[in-house]
């Protein structure tokens, strides 16, 4: 059985235990051990055990094994928490508590899921939205409470006795219970600072969908001081690029877009026309009969091609490519739709249209010959 240090002594960095290992010296089994195992959506901790670097912890009920990268004697051994990364989750953790409450307290919101990652932390709650000015009402009012440095405490209850958890415990027999003074109390075996002013600072960045919930990524303490820095970074790169104030950057980019779609209806206008150009000229060329063996799709293009043809004198015009087909005939006597749907259907193939214009496609290449002859090519 391993006694777990970081329940009472979250700030503990370093101690002795008593180690039994397995697997060569590989996987460590300690007495007590200050080392948080992965659990409860918060990563578990890194550090060195004997000399060996932790890769991993990992609870298995009663004990808690210390994957090393090298062999690790049994014996007493000495172990030393990766205490930035450690102090990083704490702030993450507690942050979590906080950002959790205020969403309960505010939207009476509740949280589903937890996760603590390297770089960002997460929660899910029961809500399929949430307004962005409910976001930053929540955001503003957790930041006032970091800078209240209310106590955070740890304690022991009964689990059939405790009351006033935020979020009901299945568990049975003594809870861990934490608690944000005046405004939280929940059962968490994970570790925290001893007040909310250690968290920092607390950042919502984003929201997304997620089982018909909402998914909201925070960052709290350092992680929200570099994410922001590099928010800052990037908006300044747009803005130099832009040759703008960074104020500017949101209305510089609107502009950009509506320029961006006012030329692409340009261009389209232009390769339209074009296009029926192109439909004129290859009837005055090859008038009543022309076969198009295009190379790219059968889009808006080639369809001009073919209407400028047909409009052009009485004619049929095919245009083909790989296993697609289309058809438009200006000749009273071919209904093109009715004809190339018959020959869809017996090559296995999809399509429609009118007596006028009609496209589809085939399962195989080969078919495209036998429906070209169909229509005298």
């Amino acid at each position: 059985m391993t006694e777990r240090l970081y329940y009472t002594d979250c700030y503990l960095q370093s101690f002795q235990a008593e180690a039994a290992v397995s697997d060569g010296g590989l996987r460590v089994y300690l007495d007590r051990s200050a080392f948080y195992p992965r659990s409860g959506g918060q990563l578990a901790d890194r550090g060195t055990l004997g000399g060996a670097r932790v890769l991993d912890v990992i609870d298995e009920g009663d004990r808690v094994v210390h994957v090393v990268d090298a062999p690790v004697a049994a014996g007493r051994v000495e172990g030393q928490i990766d205490w930035p990364r450690r102090f990083s989750f704490m702030q993450q953790h507690s942050g979590q508590h906080l950002l959790s409450a205020m969403f309960h307290e505010l939207l009476r919101l509740e949280t589903v899921a937890v996760h603590l990652g390297e770089e960002y932390a997460t929660v899910e709650l029961a809500s399929a939205q949430v307004s962005d000015s409910d976001l930053r009402r929540v955001e503003t009012r957790a930041n006032a409470v970091i800078t209240e440095d209310r106590p955070i405490g740890i304690g022991f209850e009964d689990a059939a006795s405790a009351e006033g958890l935020r979020k009901g415990s299945d568990r049975e027999g003594t809870l861990r219970i934490v608690t944000i003074d005046g405004l939280d109390k929940s059962a968490c075996g994970g570790t925290h600072v001893r007040a909310t002013g250690e968290i920092g600072a607390l950042l919502i960045r984003k929201t997304e969908r997620i089982r018909g919930n909402t998914r909201v990524e925070f960052v709290c303490g350092g992680h929200a001081v570099r994410r922001a820095r590099a928010d800052y970074d990037l908006l300044a790169a747009a803005a130099r690029a832009f040759s703008s104030p960074l104020e500017d950057v949101p209305g510089a980019i609107a502009a950009l877009q509506e320029t961006a779609k006012d030329s692409a209806k340009s261009l389209k206008k232009a390769q339209l026309e074009l296009a029926a150009y192109k439909g004129r000229e290859l009837y005055a060329e090859s008038p009543g009969r022309y076969w198009l063996k295009a190379d790219g799709p059968l889009d808006d293009a080639v369809r001009a091609v073919a209407q400028a043809y047909t409009a052009a004198g009485v004619g049929v015009f095919l245009a083909t490519s790989d296993k697609a087909v289309l058809v438009a005939s200006s000749d009273s006597s071919v209904h093109c739709g009715n004809v190339l749907k018959d020959l869809l259907a017996k090559a296995g193939g999809r399509g429609g249209g009118n007596a006028e214009l009609t496209q589809g496609s085939v399962p195989e290449s080969s078919t495209i010959g036998e429906i070209a002859k169909a229509f005298g090519f």
